[in-house]
């Protein structure tokens, strides 16, 4: 299974990163090339959290900690 944790920043407040696991059942099908790519699910995905500005994202294969910003 492959994971796509964006980096995300408050529109209201720049400074206010997190780190968020993106990956739902509907992200099944991402391929690591595709994740890369900027997986278009991750649009999707932010279409829905508006207030969220993505400022980065990585594929993580497995199982992987939270790493801090």
């Amino acid at each position: 299974m492959i994971k796509i944790i964006a980096v995300l920043c408050s529109l209201s407040a720049p400074g206010n990163c997190h780190e968020q696991i993106v990956t739902t059942s509907d992200f099944a099908d991402v391929s690591l090339q595709s994740c890369l790519m900027g997986a278009p699910q991750l649009a999707e995905w932010m279409n829905q959290h508006p207030a969220e500005r993505l400022a980065g994202w990585r594929c993580v294969i497995g199982q992987q900690a939270r790493r801090g910003i």
